[in-house]
């Protein structure tokens, strides 16, 4: 995939309606409806404040959750257009609707520098399959397309990859960082290049591996995909998650990685606990070695010191994945090392979304970090060397 593409610098704006796409799919309280993450909305600031700016008026379109194509008042963007306007101190207009006569209607009368909000784009059960008459219906509200929502740039949906064939598509600032970023870090990395890559599952990191193998200089493998490879090394993990059907695959990896000569480093030691709760007692235990009565559910004191010596030594570190269930206190430990190595060391960083953006965010550290992804599933796929929709429709340099 071509990553050199253009971005909002790089085309006149100014007496523009510009679609400007955002991933304002932020987590909201179940109880009080109330935004629990504002992330994803501040990351959307620069571009908007750019283009509001340069003279633009400016049509933002985003989905929230899972409407399955159907109204729901309480998946309503209007919670997040108070919050936009709030972190803006500008005002922002909220379309009752998406396409339909309220959209048409406030999108023909915005004028230079006013900002409006379109309501949730999955409340049409076209947006999801990239129905083309629905792209080009949400196309003829503006003169230009602008890519911001990395989040969903890995889905063909009308909003991220249909108006494309409407209109001129650029990236915004969000989506020029993340090309650069990762693009670079992937492409032509200082070194050394390390690795780390935590989670539950390797199923769920199948694609990265192998194309980081080629990449790293060490791939450090932590969470509870790192017991798959301990076991397929003969070792005891006791109640342990584990995928059976990977076995095979983990000694051929470590296999390659051997060929290679990129270091594969697994967790000497581990925090171990009876049953899978915060409330269980943890126990450090050699992580090859756990009773058949305990799980582990964290990297051990041991693996968080020599995890963070290696990120002490490199020049790049992307990272994705926790250490272990950093959501119970007690077995966050390895996660927060990890993260406040990231943080001190003076080497490229990125943090490849998802639970890793999160953890990095509770600590405190995002600001200390080079580059913390706005995706889930597109950072993966992208760093698995995947084409993804909502770049490759993008103009190219």
């Amino acid at each position: 995939m071509n990553t050199n593409k253009k971005s909002v610098r790089d085309i006149d704006v100014k007496g523009k309606k510009i679609l400007l796409r955002c991933d304002f799919n932020v987590p909201l309280d179940k109880k009080t409806g109330a935004i629990t993450d504002e992330g994803r909305i501040t990351a959307s600031l620069p571009t908007i404040r750019y283009l509001l700016g340069e003279g633009a008026a400016v049509i933002v379109c985003s989905h929230l959750s899972r409407p399955d194509g159907e109204f729901n008042p309480k998946l309503s963007l209007k919670v997040v257009a108070g919050r936009l306007s709030e972190l803006l101190g500008h005002d922002v207009i909220m379309a009752k609707d998406v396409i339909g006569e309220d959209a048409k209607k406030r999108a023909a009368a915005l004028r230079p520098g006013e900002l409006m909000l379109l309501e949730n784009v999955r409340f049409h059960k076209e947006e999801e399959k990239n129905d083309p008459a629905f792209a080009k219906a949400l196309a003829q509200l503006a003169d230009i397309y602008v890519d911001d929502a990395f989040g969903t740039a890995h889905r063909a949906h009308a909003s991220t990859e249909g108006v494309s064939h409407y209109l001129p598509a650029v990236g915004g600032f969000l989506i020029d960082a993340e090309l650069r970023q990762i693009g670079g870090a992937l492409d032509s990395p200082k070194r050394p290049f390390v690795a780390i890559l935590g989670g539950s599952k390797v199923s769920d990191k199948l694609g990265v591996i192998v194309n980081l193998l080629g990449k790293v200089d060490a791939l450090l493998i932590g969470g509870g995909m790192a017991f798959t490879f301990i076991k397929a090394r003969g070792g005891a993990i006791g109640k342990s998650i584990c995928e059976e059907d990977k076995l095979d695959y983990a000694l051929d990896v470590l296999g390659k990685a051997e060929k290679l000569g990129v270091r594969i480093l697994l967790p000497a030691d581990a925090v171990a606990a009876p049953e899978f709760s915060n409330d269980a007692e943890p126990v450090v235990v050699d992580s090859a070695a756990i009773p058949e009565n305990l799980m582990g559910l964290d990297i051990g004191p041991k693996t968080a010191r020599e995890f963070a010596g290696e990120i002490g030594r490199a020049a790049t570190v992307i990272w994705n994945g926790p250490m272990g269930v950093f959501e119970f206190p007690k077995f966050a430990e390895g996660t927060r090392r990890v993260a406040e190595a990231l943080a001190e060391s003076s080497a490229i960083s990125i943090v490849g979304g998802g639970d890793s953006a999160a953890a990095i965010r509770q600590y405190g550290l995002d600001g200390r970090i080079t580059h913390v992804s706005t995706g889930g599933g597109a950072t993966l796929e992208f760093m698995e060397g995947k084409e993804l929709p909502g770049i490759a429709c993008l103009l190219d340099k």
